[in-house]
């Protein structure tokens, strides 16, 4: 059985081992120079797109780029539970399930008219809606394969942290401009912002406690990742050709992992220690699978994506900010 199991890792090694050095090359960058995370991982794997070519390496990447992914996704539903829920309001969650599903629903209807399949806008939307690059990374392994699936996720990768990051130093002034109080600025920086890290930096930078708020209002976004993936694979499925075996499949793996997971924390039966390791385990995975995914990157191909795609990212960005601020101004918190 070791030596079975040995024989199957060994052609894996090198792709997969290429993508964990670039993963902490890009933490190394993050902690050392502050560089967003993902973003230095995608970046760094794109110098090494020509391994995808080379036998040695390519099953390796492949690897990397959807098995840890999803593992890494799954893991992250240890980091929600249902009493995120009861501290922040059943109003303002509510608000926050309608702003996904409004972005979402949006951009997949309006991105047609930019010469662009619904499939990028669910990409982009999702990305812009959930959580930055893990939901882009989610929700593209979902979807049917296209040949500029590659291209188009390390687009939105790059595109998604970058403003991103613009958020986090922006919105807190912006939120203290317009007059929101420290518990009105977490509501509003945890509802906005993309990636969860940039979260954290936004919100920390106003006070510990705008700090707490933002962070559990963004993990409750993350909540939300799995039932939307859930229910585009079961549009998916819904409309893709009826072909034996090729078909979506009902409920992707990771998402039940993710929920199960997510049910056992609630539960209160996973002990703290095994919830941060967790946590960790599924940083360094989502940062290896988007190492891989830029090795998997052509920049010739992504260059064709087009000034376009980045002005429906901004749109959309903007939109949420603009939806979220409306509400607060209405007093749905």
């Amino acid at each position: 059985m070791i030596a079975d199991f040995t024989a199957r890792v060994r052609p894996l090694a090198p792709g997969l081992g290429l993508a964990v050095i670039l993963a902490m090359a890009a933490q190394f960058l993050s902690d050392h120079y502050g560089a967003p995370v993902m973003l230095m991982a995608i970046l760094l794997g794109m110098p090494f797109h020509f391994l995808t070519e080379d036998e040695r390496t390519k099953r390796g990447i492949d690897f990397a780029a959807k098995a840890l992914l999803r593992t890494g996704v799954a893991l992250l539903g240890l980091r929600v539970s249902l009493d995120m829920v009861r501290d922040i309001g059943w109003g303002f969650v509510a608000l926050i399930a309608f702003s996904i599903a409004a972005v979402i629903l949006l951009s997949v209807a309006l991105v047609p008219r930019m010469g662009r399949d619904r499939a990028f806008g669910l990409l982009t939307g999702g990305s812009v809606a959930i959580c930055g690059a893990s939901a882009a990374m989610a929700i593209a392994s979902i979807l049917p394969p296209r040949d500029t699936a590659e291209r188009d996720l390390s687009f939105t990768v790059i595109t998604v942290t970058a403003l991103s990051t613009l958020a986090m130093i922006v919105y807190p002034i912006l939120a203290g401009a317009i007059g929101l109080d420290q518990e009105l600025t977490g509501l509003f920086l945890g509802a906005t912002i993309h990636d969860v890290a940039q979260v954290v930096g936004a919100g920390y930078s106003v006070s510990d406690e705008t700090g707490d708020l933002a962070t559990v209002v963004k993990l409750i976004r993350v909540t939300m990742l799995a039932p939307v993936v859930l229910i585009a694979a079961l549009a998916l499925r819904r409309a893709s050709p009826q072909q034996a075996g090729k078909r979506p499949p009902l409920l992707p793996a990771f998402v039940l992992g993710f929920l199960v997971l997510a049910a056992l924390n609630s539960a209160h039966v996973v002990p703290v220690p095994v919830i941060d390791a967790a946590s960790t385990l599924s940083r360094a995975l989502l940062v290896a699978a988007v190492a891989a995914v830029g090795m998997k990157t052509s920049l010739a191909r992504l260059a064709d994506v087009g000034a376009a795609a980045i002005l429906l990212l901004v749109a959309q960005t903007a939109g949420l900010a603009v939806l979220i601020l409306a509400a607060l101004a209405l007093g749905i918190a």
